[in-house]
């Protein structure tokens, strides 16, 4: 693991992805690698702005607050790596699906390994609900860690 330079853990603040962060920041502190914290924001669907059904100001209030709130979390998460020792920045992303945009940021910022938290979600509901972890998984170049909600907890499913 000596090789390992630069850890990207990718987050939506849920629950389930908040949970795999100790172990992004373990990882990083035993490697020394530097973590990226990545959020990908969400963007208004288009039909309902160029439908006239929502005034644009309000969409733009909206964006506004999501920023805002995307930027608190994320100085929060920052200031958990500082004080667990490890060096870390943020980004925000903008929109477009999230698993592509976690694997486009892990790529451009040449991650060695991407950290991310998953619901473990199976059958119909993995089916309906889609699972951004799968995908990323399935699409990413370089190793993924995804911690199931459940484990981080203690208990098994």
């Amino acid at each position: 693991m000596a090789d390992v330079q630069r850890i990207t853990y990718a987050t939506d603040f849920s629950e389930a992805s908040l949970a795999a962060f100790p172990h992004a920041l373990r990882l990083a502190k035993v490697t020394g690698a530097e973590l990226t914290i990545l959020h990908v924001l969400a963007t208004p669907m288009s039909p309902f702005i160029d439908s006239g059904y929502v005034p644009q100001e309000i969409w733009d209030q909206l964006d506004a607050g999501m920023r805002a709130h995307a930027g608190q979390k994320m100085d929060g998460l920052l200031r958990q790596a500082v004080e667990a020792g490890v060096r870390a920045t943020t980004a925000i992303v903008d929109g477009g699906i999230p698993a592509d945009e976690i694997v486009r940021a892990a790529e451009s910022a040449k991650t060695d390994i991407l950290v991310l938290g998953t619901h473990g979600r199976t059958g119909v509901a993995r089916l309906v609900l889609g699972s951004v972890a799968a995908r990323v998984v399935a699409t990413a170049s370089c190793p993924v860690l995804t911690v199931r909600m459940a484990e981080a907890a203690g208990t098994r499913a």
